[in-house]
């Protein structure tokens, strides 16, 4: 049964600061959970929660005392509370015509007594409420009606450090992507060596599953930057990218080593064999002509092909070895794949 409820004429704003609390909806915080502990020990009722109204539920923040689900907001008092933006005390809610018959009033768990203080974000958006709830009616003094407003000040403080909290989460994940990012290309860079490679490998290694690696090496790109200039390499490299980029998988990690040159690290790779097969795909993708300011440029690949943890179980020696394998296919004549043989290295 739900209540006659005015929604505000703010309702898009306040949603808007709903959906910045994100982090909450994965289940309640340990510190708001504390503080509904200590407001259920100073009130002395059996219940105390802080909830969230979003635009069609009540989500629990934090509770103490019984185990209450979230519910939708239509059947939530707390939705008066953040609507009204205003303390809320109902000394007995079976003398409230819209309450006297809801579920949680006529059955378990019985409740009597409601009492609700809107919990706010910044510029003063309600964004839920602090209430505390009883089985039995109850008077409210004055001075719990204070005690009540700053248990939600408190809550408000403590939402909009989880916020803050969260949005410094994102901008640090952010700038260490920045740090780790080629501008160019787009791929990593090699600082994600260790920082994506390493545990990438050694998860696999770990777990018994292959990790493949390749070298690439564009054939005659420092004639390019010689006969065109840098800014023309620089188109091509950035073709390059998406030509590369188009074989891949979205598993797969491409790292520019530096100048022309790329590693691609390939988690789950069944055998040499399917490296092979990528490495032939690539091959293929850069046969083609690079189409820069209406002149056409060849810049063919070169590739070595490793497979860990046979040919190495950590990074250094299967970047050496793969190394190895690229230089041989170079030696082959270029446009083509090696693969590494400890018995040629």
């Amino acid at each position: 049964m739900g209540q006659l409820v005015r929604v505000p004429a703010n309702e898009t704003q306040r949603l808007l600061a709903v959906r910045s609390l994100n982090a909450i909806h994965s289940g309640p915080t340990p510190e708001l959970a504390t503080l509904a502990e200590l407001a259920r020990g100073v009130f002395e009722t059996p219940y105390a929660a802080i909830n969230i109204i979003d635009e069609d539920w009540q989500r629990i923040a934090g509770q103490a005392g019984l185990k209450i689900a979230e519910c939708s907001r239509d059947m939530s008092i707390c939705t008066r509370v953040v609507f009204d933006d205003e303390l809320l005390v109902l000394p007995d809610l079976t003398e409230e015509p819209e309450l006297k018959t809801a579920p949680f009033v006529l059955d378990d768990p019985h409740f009597r007594f409601y009492a609700g203080a809107p919990v706010r974000l910044e510029n003063g958006l309600p964004v839920g409420a602090f209430c505390i709830l009883d089985q039995r009616p109850r008077q409210f003094s004055l001075n719990e009606e204070q005690s009540l407003r700053r248990f939600a000040q408190i809550a408000s403080a403590l939402l909009r450090l989880q916020k803050t909290n969260l949005l410094m989460g994102i901008a640090e994940n952010g700038l260490r992507a920045a740090a780790m990012t080629d501008p160019l290309t787009r791929f990593f860079n090699r600082s994600a060596l260790e920082a994506v490679v390493d545990g990438a490998l050694s998860t696999a290694v770990a777990t018994g599953s292959n990790f493949g690696v390749l070298y690439l090496d564009m054939d005659g790109f420092k004639s390019i930057n010689d006969r065109f200039g840098h800014n023309v390499g620089d188109e091509v490299l950035c073709e390059a990218s998406v030509r590369i980029r188009s074989v891949l998988r979205a598993d797969d990690i491409v790292v520019r080593m530096g100048g022309d040159e790329f590693a691609i690290f390939v988690p789950d790779s069944p055998d040499r064999n399917a490296l092979v097969s990528l490495s032939e795909r690539l091959l293929a993708a850069f046969r083609a002509p690079f189409a820069v300011d209406g002149v056409s440029i060849f810049a063919r690949l070169s590739i070595g092909a490793a497979l860990a943890p046979h040919d190495g179980a950590t990074r250094i020696p299967l970047l050496k070895n793969v190394d190895s394998a690229l230089y041989q296919a170079k030696a082959a004549g270029r446009d083509r794949v090696a693969v590494f043989n400890a018995l040629d290295a």
